[in-house]
């Protein structure tokens, strides 16, 4: 029996092929080592700025915090989801939260049973300086970008996030 012939044109596009393939596979591979890098760098950032708010506050803490902020108020049912955590870890950063004088628990206008959570004006003063001092130092790598090349990098990141 003999050897199958080779066609010289099909084995030359077959290996552009798999050299596409493996450009593509390191591709990949190195945009999910640069995104582990940045998810590394954005904790230890929830770590400064949750110590910028107050010592004892966890990462967990700053980022339920920074929930209710953005939401004004804000339910803990509506944390879990919004976190994707799970309730004990909610509850415990809330009682800290309030214990520390940054968030209070109020009857909800809309259904005396439930309680919202609201920021305290000591919260708000705290959280804008630990942004403060995290959005300057990405501000800072940012402003070395042009405006396409930042438009870009947002539309990527949109579509990336789904």
């Amino acid at each position: 029996m003999s050897a199958p012939s080779v066609d010289p044109a099909g084995a030359e596009a077959s290996d552009h092929t798999d050299a596409a393939i493996d450009d593509l596979d390191q591709a990949v591979a190195r945009v999910e080592h640069e995104l582990g890098r940045l998810f590394a760098r954005i904790r230890v950032g929830w770590r400064e700025a949750a110590a910028t708010v107050h010592p004892d506050l966890q990462p967990l803490g700053y980022q339920v915090l920074t929930s209710i902020l953005a939401g004004r108020a804000t339910t803990a049912g509506a944390l879990i989801e919004r976190l994707q955590t799970d309730k004990s870890a909610v509850s415990r950063q809330v009682r800290q939260l309030e214990q520390l004088g940054l968030v209070e628990s109020i009857p909800d206008p809309e259904d005396r049973r439930a309680r919202m959570l609201v920021a305290t004006p000591l919260a708000e003063e705290r959280v804008a300086l630990a942004r403060s001092r995290y959005e300057g130092r990405i501000g800072e790598r940012l402003r070395g970008w042009t405006a396409a090349d930042l438009d870009h990098f947002a539309n990527l990141v949109a579509d990336l996030g789904g």
